[in-house]
């Protein structure tokens, strides 16, 4: 089997195991076992693909029919222009969340303290840091696992970013410009509604927010306000639905100039607000 023949044939596999992007899961799976690139699938889609290829790219199709993520088996998700090292201790980074950075990015003076809380694969602090080499930044999980991701990652791409291992803020001392999170935020209930992908290899605990999903912004919110220089930010990604709970609940804890931020589809993706000490 060529090269194209094989790409046609793993597409209409994935498809018929209901993949929903069965064309760019079979591309992006035949890119890693072949080590190709698509310009060379153009040049090469006709010629013969290599016996140990092929069966190597049959078993990652496979894998991915049972719902395995695609991330899951390549090791990896691209991050804010980074190659992130992903697997199942870690939930995996979504284009979703570069909006949080983006907005963090905007309000950052030079030199600010920044504290990521639920780090997870650390994607968030290390492209900060990546971006803004001047921020001494601070990532923070409960999870021991998903922390030894977290600095493989910071390792390997070069970010000069301190891990601690915390339960929220408990373990962190001083003050920072900003606090940024994007915690866990679905309902108990409604995890089992989740696609398969998610509800049986994200990590339960990095999706989890409580009996409404607000459990770590109630927390946040309230411990966040000891730890905030004067004009600090307070940012998190949330749910699509819970941008007005959340902000009420920012501006309850007395955070002010709070604004709910939108994502390209139209959706409540990010709250801001900031914290002064005078208001206590």
């Amino acid at each position: 089997m060529n090269y194209g023949e094989a790409l046609k044939s793993g597409a209409e596999y994935l498809r018929s195991r209901e993949i929903a992007d069965a064309e760019y899961d079979a591309w992006y799976l035949m890119e890693f076992a072949g080590h190709i690139s698509r310009a060379e699938y153009l040049l090469r889609r006709m010629e013969k693909m290599p016996k140990e290829v092929y069966i190597r790219y049959e078993e990652l199709l496979r894998e991915r029919g049972k719902r395995i993520p695609l991330q899951h088996l390549t090791g990896e998700q691209e991050f804010m222009g980074l190659s992130f090292t992903v697997n199942e201790r870690v939930l995996i980074p979504r284009q979703d969340t570069e909006l949080l950075v983006e907005e963090a990015l905007k309000r950052l003076r030079p030199g600010a303290r920044v504290l990521d809380l639920c780090t997870g694969s650390g994607c968030i602090a290390i492209s900060l840091k990546k971006i803004r080499p001047d921020l001494d930044v601070t990532a923070s999980d409960l999870s021991g696992q998903a922390l030894e991701i977290a600095r493989e990652n910071a390792k390997r791409l070069r970010a000069d970013v301190d891990f601690v291992q915390s339960d929220l803020l408990e373990e962190l001392s001083g003050a920072f410009d900003m606090i940024l999170s994007n915690p866990p935020y679905i309902p108990t209930k409604t995890i089992d509604t989740l696609m398969e992908e998610v509800r049986f290899h994200d990590p339960k605990m990095a999706l989890d927010g409580g009996a409404d999903g607000l459990f770590f912004y109630r927390r946040i919110i309230a411990e966040s306000k000891s730890h905030l220089t004067r004009g600090g930010w307070l940012i998190f990604e949330i749910g699509h639905d819970q941008g007005e709970t959340v902000s009420h609940m920012m501006m309850e804890g007395s955070y002010t100039g709070v604004r709910v931020i939108k994502d390209l589809s139209g959706l409540d993706r990010v709250v801001v607000g900031t914290w002064h000490e005078e208001d206590l």
